[in-house]
């Protein structure tokens, strides 16, 4: 197994305004729930806010728009990083005057 994976070579999950390409899972080695993908949305509304039971953290490498954890609503541009908490919800939208926003996620796992 190579320790390099492009995401072009990835199977992408698509559902309603999001297409994500889950990069490094346990398929790869990840390991105690550890996983790391790329997503891009589409979507300029907020969609069903994603709830997990570990805590799940974001890099905006590309685009513009809104993310919302829990009750508070943050600007998004590249280079900015934040967190979802377990169990906290959590939502990301594009500007409508892009045409997406990408993020890099790792899912982190907790003992």
């Amino acid at each position: 197994m190579s320790y390099f994976i492009k995401r072009r070579d990835v199977e992408p999950i698509t559902h309603a305004g999001v297409v994500s390409y889950p990069m490094l899972t346990h398929a790869h080695g990840c390991v105690n729930g550890f996983s790391s993908g790329i997503t891009c949305y589409t979507a300029t509304e907020y969609l069903t806010p994603g709830v997990h039971d570990d805590q799940e953290g974001f890099v905006v490498i590309a685009g513009r728009g809104w993310a919302k954890v829990g009750d508070e609503e943050y600007y998004l541009e590249p280079d900015t990083c934040f967190i979802a908490p377990a169990g906290v919800a959590h939502a990301l939208k594009r500007d409508p005057d892009v045409p997406y926003i990408k993020v890099g996620w790792f899912h982190g796992a907790i003992r």
